[in-house]
């Protein structure tokens, strides 16, 4: 079976204003995004792609047109069952902000039970996703062969969700994931299991510091809700 890419979509204007996005319309990549984007075709240059696959949003297809640029011949295609998970009315709001709201709280701690009001549900949004993985898996297989590869660019949240169903991970220990932007995280799947062989690979390693206050992953154990800003 196929190999498969993910790329998490380069720093947005969202991240860096500490922002849960969501499907909120309008949301681009920032300068240091804009970077990420156009250093994406050489650091895949020697990786054959099948073709690639994106969340429909626009700091995605942002993110993958340098790639589609530098390979005109690249079949491209958009798939909303890679969508950002819809976080309902917490779209759009301060993550600071939804910090103390009670659901936080299971989104952190046992988010297979949390449901977004307005919104769906984390379980329904991996669902998804990892359906959408095994349909191109075997679509990309048919048409290319079991060694082919190919690429989808999608969101941090989601991008947890399939590496933990990759896994055999219960998605109550998703949150313990991390993959900044633009980073680079490959499934190889076969008749039997998949395997991770790359996780959240950026080639850089800005993000092994500490973090500089006291607002994002890693310093009071929270996971940062809908992927974070990555390194400074």
């Amino acid at each position: 079976m196929p190999t498969l890419i993910l790329v998490r979509h380069g720093r947005s204007t969202a991240n860096t204003s500490g922002v849960l996005a969501g499907r909120t319309p309008g949301i681009a990549l920032d300068e240091r995004g804009t970077a990420q984007a156009a250093a994406l075709p050489a650091r895949l240059a020697q990786v054959p792609l099948a073709a690639a696959v994106t969340s429909p949003l626009q700091r995605c297809r942002q993110t993958l047109r340098p790639l589609l640029d530098a390979r005109p011949g690249l079949p491209s295609h958009i798939d909303d069952r890679i969508n950002e998970c819809d976080y309902g009315d917490w779209s759009g709001r301060k993550l600071a902000e939804l910090s103390g709201e009670p659901l936080m709280e299971v989104v952190q701690r046992h988010p297979s039970a949390a449901a977004f009001p307005g919104g769906e549900s984390m379980r329904a949004m991996q669902a998804r996703a990892a359906d959408a993985v095994h349909d191109w898996n075997a679509r990309i297989e048919a048409a290319h062969g079991p060694d082919a590869t190919y690429l989808m660019c999608s969101h941090g949240d989601i991008i947890k969700a399939l590496v933990a169903e990759a896994l055999g991970l219960h998605l109550d220990l998703f949150q313990r994931i991390s993959v900044e932007p633009c980073s680079v995280t490959a499934i190889r799947y076969t008749r039997l299991r998949p395997f991770l062989v790359r996780l959240g690979d950026t080639g850089d390693f800005g993000g092994l510091l500490p973090p500089p206050d006291a607002t994002g992953a890693g310093d009071g154990g929270e996971a940062a809700v809908g992927g974070g800003a990555g390194a400074p």
